[in-house]
């Protein structure tokens, strides 16, 4: 019996692989489109939509592209056990491995050092895809699974259809060519809708729904030590009582200042605040630290992750 010398997945037929020859892509001129003219000597007119067997596809870009492709996203059959239009969804579980095998290869060999590849899938072999995929592109480069919601759902029950529960959640897998070393992944760039305040503001006021910053904070006051209690992990939390505050209504102050609501937001935007409960594990603390010491506290901590809260 041979001595595994690595964890990997395993199943029938695959080191049955396919020999590929190197491949060439043809134009289909008449097919072809971009600008009649560039606008400057950055402009790219290499964008190509292949047709054909998404294998030698892939085959076809490694001699032109290995080692210089940023993002790779591929949403590949989910293996679903139904008959779609264009393809095949329900091959038996080793023969999906072994095609995903050889093309998660050929994508990791496109992906540049500090490339990303997104694989998007269901829980039919998602959990297959994740070993896997820790097998070829390497377990220490994967970053991040998303959840994503695909669709709204009646309830959780199966509804008499299914002995299983509805399902409404796909999954993202997120690995790095390299995540660590010089010249590997960094970090994503920042995500964020932007939308105009006044337009969410009249949209939620048309639906029903309360808008709750409504107030500006004037004036801290004078913030004054009150303890230091400590986290779950011994981490200190110093927390300050405030005395003298002053907080207006939205309303009252643009009234006051002979301006509109929209130019009071505009004015005091670094002030504008609502009353909740801080989503923190440390809030109960806190809260039973302070009882009966005043109305309004702020604390200063450093969680063990090394990111500073103020809050």
């Amino acid at each position: 019996m041979s001595k595994m010398t690595k964890l990997e997945l395993t199943w029938i037929g695959k080191e049955n692989r396919p020999r590929l020859e190197p491949r060439i892509l043809l134009e289909d001129a008449a097919k072809s489109h971009h600008a009649k003219i560039r606008v400057s000597e950055h402009d790219i007119f290499d964008n190509r939509l292949i047709y054909g067997d998404n294998l030698l596809g892939l085959k076809a870009l490694e001699q032109d592209f290995a080692s210089t492709i940023k993002c790779i996203y591929i949403d590949p059959p989910y293996n679903t056990e139904q008959a779609l239009k264009l393809y095949e969804d329900g091959v038996e579980h080793s023969i999906w491995l072994s095609l995903m095998k050889d093309r998660f290869e050929l994508l990791s060999k496109l992906l540049c050092s500090d490339g990303v590849l997104f694989c998007q899938l269901d829980d039919e072999e998602m959990a297959y895809a994740k070993v896997l995929l820790d097998e070829v592109m390497g377990r220490s480069n994967f970053l991040n699974t998303v959840s994503v919601k695909m669709k709204q759902t009646a309830g959780a029950s199966g509804g008499g259809e299914d002995k299983r529960l509805k399902k409404n959640i796909e999954y993202i897998l997120i690995y790095a060519r390299k995540r660590q070393g010089d010249g590997g992944f960094d970090s994503f760039n920042d995500v964020y809708d932007e939308e105009n305040l006044f337009d969410f503001i009249e949209e939620m006021r048309e639906s029903g729904k309360s808008w709750k910053y409504t107030r500006v904070l004037r004036s801290l006051g004078e913030r004054s030590p009150l303890k230091t209690i400590e986290d779950g992990s011994g981490q200190p939390i110093r927390i300050f009582v405030h005395s003298g505050i002053e907080i207006v209504p939205i309303t009252e102050l643009a009234k006051k200042e002979g301006i509109s609501e929209q130019e009071c937001y505009i004015r005091y935007f670094d002030r504008v605040f609502r009353d909740t409960n801080a989503q923190s594990s440390i809030r109960t603390r806190v809260m039973e630290a302070v009882q009966g010491n005043g109305d309004f506290f702020s604390i200063d901590y450093v969680p063990s992750r090394l990111r500073k809260n103020s809050i």
